[in-house]
């Protein structure tokens, strides 16, 4: 620029232009993200903090809440024998099903990830009792696992097996909801066939020249190569399990003799059967430390097996 009337003028510098820009930029950007943040704060953070507080009290719904400190933590601790159990049916559940459900969807994705006519429509199929609502799944299977009309006992009297009552006693309602947790193995197995057909197909021709067969293949190239996705899926499943409600509260509502009586279902009991939200919330938050302790695991152990890059 020119100076006019014998007065110098001063040229912006290279600092003060990109400060004028980052500041315009960082006006946009919290416009643009405004209806993002104001969501979480009041349809995420603030009743999570609501509840941190109702975890303190003695909150019965019909009366104010009534500040009383770790006590709810203390009851649950120390005297509240359902909290022991639903932890126990939970983690019975989660060590049964996860691993099983893993080695199924697995199983599936490297037979959906053969080069054969038709395989789209298989994928579709396996995939949708993933989209299919919860409770539908809740009714179809509570109809399979009928003791006299049941598609289930059906099939075992083709092999003179004559099938229990399923759902009826408990010594089988948990291991009845265990084989239906592998009815939506769908997600996971998608989330594998995408990981397989990653895997470059020159690690399987530099195995196969070296004289490496299926389960040499298998266990040296697939494994280490979907092992991100692998843990993954673990940490999504650790996670899904430890929610697990609709299935036990539609087909048994946690009987027989709290056979099934999930955590999240003695959550759901609590805060709206007993109307006990004090103690519901210290039970969700209860939850919140288990999942974030697990987590924390897989992800300490995962640092052993998980490859990632190269």
């Amino acid at each position: 620029m020119q100076a006019q009337a014998g007065i110098p003028v001063r040229r912006e510098t290279a600092g003060e232009w990109v400060r004028r820009r980052l500041s315009s930029e960082t006006v946009l950007f919290y416009v643009f993200v405004s209806p993002w943040i104001i969501g979480f704060l009041v349809f995420t953070a603030g009743p999570m903090l609501a509840s941190l507080y109702l975890s303190l009290t003695e909150y019965k719904m019909v009366t104010p809440p009534r500040f009383i400190g770790l006590g709810n933590y203390e009851l649950m601790l120390k005297n509240d024998l359902l909290f022991w159990k639903s932890l126990s049916v939970t983690f019975t559940y989660a060590i049964f099903h996860i691993p099983l459900a893993l080695a199924i969807a697995l199983g599936a994705a490297l037979l959906l990830n053969q080069r054969l006519g038709g395989m789209p429509y298989f994928r579709t199929i396996f995939f949708l009792p993933v989209v299919l609502p919860a409770a539908a799944s809740s009714i179809l299977w509570w109809y399979m696992f009928n003791k006299d009309y049941g598609l289930i006992n059906r099939g075992l009297e083709l092999f003179g097996i004559e099938g229990p009552a399923w759902l009826a006693l408990s010594d089988t309602a948990l291991w009845a909801i265990i084989i239906m947790g592998f009815w939506t193995f769908g997600y996971a197995m998608v989330i594998f066939l995408a990981g397989l057909q990653a895997v470059p197909a020159v690690l399987y021709e530099a195995a196969e020249i070296d004289g490496g067969g299926r389960w040499a293949r298998f266990r040296h190239v697939t494994l280490p190569m979907i092992s991100p996705v692998l843990f993954f899926n673990l940490i999504m499943g650790t996670i899904a399990t430890f929610q697990v409600f609709t299935q036990a509260f539609i087909m048994t509502n946690g009987g027989p003799a709290n056979a099934t009586l999930f955590y999240a279902l003695y959550l759901y009991n609590n805060a709206f059967t007993y109307l006990k939200m004090g103690y519901a919330s210290a039970l969700a938050w209860a939850l919140f430390v288990i999942i974030v302790v697990l987590t924390t695991i897989n992800f300490t152990v995962g640092r052993r097996w998980v490859h990632y890059g190269n």
